[in-house]
């Protein structure tokens, strides 16, 4: 804690300020107390707060004490610390808003959202072919202008796969080449499933009409049999493979100043569900340069090749964790397949168990890509369990959703295990026969709700391409719930900018501060409270975390968040502009609002959120899987 809260009147140290608060006023510093500093004293003690614990048939608390050891001393109510308070101890008035467990991000790429800071971005603009090529002008000029003629890479975030005008215009390369340079031009997808490349870049690539798709990917063609400059998939690592790398010290800095963002958003754990060797280095630096707040799970992800050899992808898994092992922060015991692709137009890749619709009714023949079979996965889940790893699955539609099932009911029968964790990701669509095989097969279903509302992804994009009977069943979370299912809450950061407490929202309005109206509210909205333990203790379960982190009880670890409002029952629709004043990791202060470094992560994230949100799904979908190297790897 800090002088900057003291001065605020925040923060008083003493038994004054606990009394002050139960007569109804609180001094702007209390005198300190006669008790000595004594080794039962709370380090920290919260009061005057609304505490939202998580614990099921738990009484509201008051007040939350922090021991010396980072761990939660008390909850209850304000005269029930005063005991603990020591000289030293510093008390925070909490104004009656909520003191709770920190959010844990159960699917996101933060290393993806530092590096992608380092680039121009789109912003998943809409725009015409003129106004794309006057932005990326712009992107030219400040990137060396002439003096980067003509070998110097251009690289711009967040395009808009679908979101060129008029609609239904298709991107070629011939647009990027009416640019005034000779540069390689490249286009990141925010979805992190589509890549645009002009001629140059093309050529420096070596892809041409003869070269053949790649397990996973597709080379987008013409007409004429010609490269069209759209990669899909796996096959922007063509192109991607020959990107220029920033440095270690640009990268690490970077994702230091994003993880500072995370902290200001309340986030304290995260599971960053796509790494390698690369992301494992990065970590490793930024804890030893102490730039790493939060707890980290990585998941290790293995390729559509490693899928099909257990065995050697469970050695390739084992010897990433030795090689990392020791680096505080990290916590390994989780891998990563890619099931399918995603489910908007025009990508359509999430696997269907009936075709995709023309637009127009008519089924097509198209029912996407399921990269690994109900069998491999089977196997491969089967060999990772027995070795007391965990599973996660990107199951997007409902067929990828259906075959992780299958995998995970082989691997239950294989091994005799009961309790491996096992996970599906994103869950866009799922076919009802298959809700109550979460809860028979103990699978967490980890889903990303801040899409769950109205709007061009779900309706311009999907709708006209699965009718109705299916678009019912978009996210449902409530029905899942209901059917006894586990939920657990991701981000997927940075596909959009982070917006935890939108993303708490949205699960229970279906609209959040942004969608055009609600996504069938009346059957799959949450609770709140559902909502808010969705995004603590639903995924601190998930990642086998629950014994030390989640709910706010006594004995567990200070994970802790102090919010500028009471968002168990101010208005549904304030959530999402809920501010964190305090963010606590361990006991340990890792973001403070009122400081200098706490003021400016929150303005970035104020600054991301104004930005204009991409007009598509598919632009918004796996920007989350480009930023951790999944195409590229």
């Amino acid at each position: 804690m800090n002088a900057a809260l003291s001065r605020r009147g925040l923060l008083a140290a003493g038994a004054a300020g606990l009394a002050g608060a139960a007569a109804g006023t609180v001094p702007a510093v209390a005198a300190p107390t006669a008790a000595g500093r004594g080794t039962g004293s709370a380090s920290l003690i919260l009061h005057n707060a609304r505490v939202f614990t998580g614990v099921p048939g738990a009484a509201v608390a008051e007040a939350v004490a922090v021991g010396r050891d980072g761990r939660i001393l008390a909850v209850g109510t304000g005269s029930a610390v005063r005991r603990l308070i020591g000289r030293d101890t510093e008390v925070v008035n909490a104004r009656g808003n909520t003191v709770m467990s920190g959010i844990h991000d159960g699917h996101v790429h933060p290393l993806g959202a530092g590096e992608r800071s380092l680039k121009p971005s789109l912003a998943g603009a809409e725009t015409t072919v003129e106004e794309l090529r006057t932005l990326l002008s712009g992107f030219l000029a400040d990137s060396g202008g002439s003096g980067a003629e003509p070998d110097t890479w251009l690289v711009v975030e967040d395009w808009n796969p679908v979101g060129l005008l008029p609609s239904g215009t298709v991107p070629h390369h011939t647009m990027l080449d009416a640019l005034p340079t000779r540069r390689p031009v490249v286009l990141v997808g925010g979805d992190g499933h589509n890549l645009w490349a002009n001629r140059r870049a093309l050529d420096i690539a070596g892809v041409t009409a003869a070269t053949p798709d790649p397990p996973g990917g597709q080379i987008v063609k013409g007409p004429d049999g010609k490269p069209s400059g759209v990669l899909k998939d796996d096959a922007q690592g063509l192109v991607t493979r020959h990107l220029p790398v920033p440095t270690e010290a640009e990268l690490v800095a970077a994702c230091a100043k994003v993880l500072a963002e995370a902290a200001a958003s309340g986030v304290t754990t995260m599971m960053d569900a796509l790494v390698g060797r690369h992301e494992l280095g990065l970590y490793r630096a930024l804890s030893a340069a102490g730039g790493l707040p939060q707890r980290i799970v990585p998941a290790i992800r293995l390729s559509v090749e490693q899928t099909k050899d257990p065995a050697a992808a469970l050695a390739y898994a084992k010897g990433l964790r030795k090689e990392f092992t020791g680096v505080r922060g990290l916590r390994f015991g989780m891998v990563k397949v890619f099931l399918d692709g995603v489910i908007e137009y025009p990508a359509q890749t999430a696997a269907l168990l009936e075709p995709y619709l023309d637009g127009n009714g008519k089924p097509t023949r198209n029912r996407g890509e399921l990269y690994t079979s109900a069998r491999e996965y089977g196997r491969l889940s089967a060999a990772f369990n027995r070795a007391g790893w965990q599973m996660h699955a990107h199951g997007l539609g409902d067929r990828a959703v259906r075959t992780a099932l299958d995998g995970y009911a082989y691997a239950r029968e294989a091994t005799g295990q009961r309790d491996p964790r096992n996970a599906i990701a994103h869950l866009e669509l799922v076919d009802p026969a298959d809700l109550r095989r979460f809860a028979r097969l103990g699978v967490t279903a980890c889903m990303q709700l801040q899409w769950a509302q109205r709007d061009i992804w779900t309706e311009e994009a999907l709708l006209p391409y699965i009718g109705p009977r299916r678009h019912r069943w978009l996210y449902p979370a409530r029905s899942l719930e209901k059917a006894g299912a586990r939920l657990s809450g991701g981000s997927d950061w940075p596909v959009d900018p982070l917006q935890v407490w939108n993303q708490l929202q949205t699960a229970v309005d279906r609209k959040g501060a942004e969608g055009k109206g609600p996504l069938y509210r009346e059957l799959e909205g949450l609770s709140r409270v559902s909502s808010l333990r969705m995004h603590t203790s639903g995924t601190a379960w998930q990642l086998r975390q629950e014994e030390l982190t989640g709910t706010v009880q006594r004995g567990k670890a200070a994970d802790l968040v102090l919010l500028d409002r009471d968002v168990t029952r101010c208005p549904v629709g304030d959530i999402s502009g809920t501010r964190v004043e305090l963010t606590l990791v361990g006991g340990r202060t890792v973001h403070d609002v009122h400081t200098a470094t706490g003021r400016a992560a929150a303005a970035r994230l104020e600054q991301a959120a104004a930005a204009p949100r991409p007009a598509s799904y598919a632009a918004v979908h796996g920007g989350r899987h480009q930023a951790c190297g999944c195409t590229s790897h």
